[in-house]
Protein backbone atom coordinates (compact mmCIF):
# COMPACT_ATOMS: atom_id res chain seq x y z
CA UNK A 1 0.00 0.00 0.00
CA UNK A 2 1.10 3.76 -0.98
CA UNK A 3 1.57 6.43 1.78
CA UNK A 4 2.68 9.41 1.02
CA UNK A 5 3.29 11.92 4.22
CA UNK A 6 4.24 15.31 4.36
CA UNK A 7 5.94 17.70 6.68
CA UNK A 8 7.67 20.87 6.86
CA UNK A 9 4.41 22.94 7.60
CA UNK A 10 3.67 25.57 9.87
CA UNK A 11 3.65 29.31 10.46
CA UNK A 12 6.34 32.20 9.19
CA UNK A 13 6.16 35.30 8.68
CA UNK A 14 5.96 37.10 5.21
CA UNK A 15 9.53 37.27 3.38
CA UNK A 16 10.20 33.75 5.09
CA UNK A 17 11.03 30.36 4.18
CA UNK A 18 9.93 27.21 4.40
CA UNK A 19 11.05 23.45 3.24
CA UNK A 20 7.85 20.87 2.51
CA UNK A 21 8.91 17.29 2.06
CA UNK A 22 6.56 14.56 1.07
CA UNK A 23 8.11 10.90 1.58
CA UNK A 24 6.75 8.00 0.11
CA UNK A 25 6.66 4.40 1.71
CA UNK A 26 5.59 1.12 0.40
CA UNK A 27 6.92 1.92 -3.22
CA UNK A 28 9.70 4.28 -4.21
CA UNK A 29 9.02 7.25 -6.63
CA UNK A 30 10.97 5.78 -9.39
CA UNK A 31 9.92 7.86 -12.70
CA UNK A 32 6.47 8.88 -11.53
CA UNK A 33 5.15 12.38 -11.82
CA UNK A 34 5.11 14.31 -8.46
CA UNK A 35 2.98 16.76 -7.82
CA UNK A 36 2.72 19.74 -4.59
CA UNK A 37 -0.98 21.10 -5.17
CA UNK A 38 -2.41 23.53 -2.11
CA UNK A 39 -5.90 24.85 -1.06
CA UNK A 40 -6.47 27.99 0.35
CA UNK A 41 -8.73 28.89 2.72
CA UNK A 42 -12.20 29.23 1.20
CA UNK A 43 -10.85 28.02 -2.35
CA UNK A 44 -10.74 25.10 -4.57
CA UNK A 45 -7.16 22.93 -4.68
CA UNK A 46 -5.10 24.39 -6.87
CA UNK A 47 -1.93 23.08 -8.61
CA UNK A 48 1.74 24.59 -7.36
CA UNK A 49 4.74 22.46 -8.93
CA UNK A 50 5.81 19.13 -10.44
CA UNK A 51 8.54 16.73 -10.90
CA UNK A 52 8.82 14.46 -13.83
CA UNK A 53 11.35 12.23 -15.11
CA UNK A 54 11.33 11.33 -18.72
CA UNK A 55 13.86 9.51 -21.54
CA UNK A 56 14.75 13.39 -22.26
CA UNK A 57 15.77 14.28 -18.25
CA UNK A 58 14.44 15.99 -15.26
CA UNK A 59 12.12 18.20 -15.59
CA UNK A 60 10.01 21.24 -13.53
CA UNK A 61 6.91 22.87 -13.94
CA UNK A 62 5.50 25.51 -12.08
CA UNK A 63 1.94 27.48 -11.31
CA UNK A 64 2.97 31.49 -12.61
CA UNK A 65 2.13 32.53 -8.94
CA UNK A 66 4.80 30.38 -7.23
CA UNK A 67 7.61 30.90 -10.21
CA UNK A 68 11.10 31.83 -9.02
CA UNK A 69 9.85 31.80 -5.10
CA UNK A 70 9.40 27.90 -5.33
CA UNK A 71 11.79 24.76 -6.02
CA UNK A 72 10.13 21.13 -6.57
CA UNK A 73 12.80 18.31 -6.52
CA UNK A 74 13.33 15.10 -5.55
CA UNK A 75 15.86 13.06 -3.88
CA UNK A 76 14.96 9.35 -5.36
CA UNK A 77 17.71 7.47 -2.97
CA UNK A 78 15.65 9.00 0.14
CA UNK A 79 12.33 8.17 -1.57
CA UNK A 80 11.61 11.94 -1.08
CA UNK A 81 9.95 15.12 -2.95
CA UNK A 82 10.41 18.56 -1.50
CA UNK A 83 9.42 21.87 -2.47
CA UNK A 84 11.61 24.85 -1.15
CA UNK A 85 9.64 27.96 -0.55
CA UNK A 86 10.71 31.08 -0.44
CA UNK A 87 9.98 34.89 0.04
CA UNK A 88 6.75 33.26 1.22
CA UNK A 89 3.70 35.92 1.08
CA UNK A 90 0.27 35.78 3.28
CA UNK A 91 -1.40 34.38 0.21
CA UNK A 92 0.33 31.21 0.19
CA UNK A 93 -1.28 30.44 3.10
CA UNK A 94 -2.66 26.80 2.51
CA UNK A 95 -3.40 23.32 3.26
CA UNK A 96 -0.37 21.73 0.98
CA UNK A 97 -0.64 18.34 -0.57
CA UNK A 98 1.87 15.81 -2.71
CA UNK A 99 0.42 13.57 -5.04
CA UNK A 100 1.97 10.48 -7.23
CA UNK A 101 1.41 9.08 -10.53
CA UNK A 102 -0.19 11.43 -12.79
CA UNK A 103 -2.81 9.82 -14.82
CA UNK A 104 -3.26 13.17 -16.66
CA UNK A 105 -1.37 16.07 -17.37
CA UNK A 106 0.85 16.97 -14.58
CA UNK A 107 -0.89 20.10 -13.25
CA UNK A 108 -4.41 18.19 -13.40
CA UNK A 109 -5.31 16.36 -10.21
CA UNK A 110 -5.92 13.43 -11.61
CA UNK A 111 -3.41 11.18 -9.20
CA UNK A 112 -3.48 8.15 -8.01
CA UNK A 113 -1.89 8.89 -4.46
CA UNK A 114 -2.22 11.79 -1.96
CA UNK A 115 -0.96 12.81 0.96
CA UNK A 116 -2.73 14.10 4.27
CA UNK A 117 -1.99 17.28 3.92
CA UNK A 118 0.09 20.14 5.75
CA UNK A 119 -0.91 23.62 7.06
CA UNK A 120 1.51 26.59 5.79
CA UNK A 121 0.67 29.86 7.40
CA UNK A 122 2.23 32.51 6.22
CA UNK A 123 1.26 36.20 8.61
CA UNK A 124 1.81 39.70 7.27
Amino acid sequence: QVQLVESGGGLVQAGGSLRLSCAASGRTFGNAVVGWFRQPPGKEREFVAATTISWSGHSTYYADSVKGRFTISRDNAKNTVYLQMNSLKPEDTAVYYCAADARGSYYSQQYDFWGQGTQVTVSS
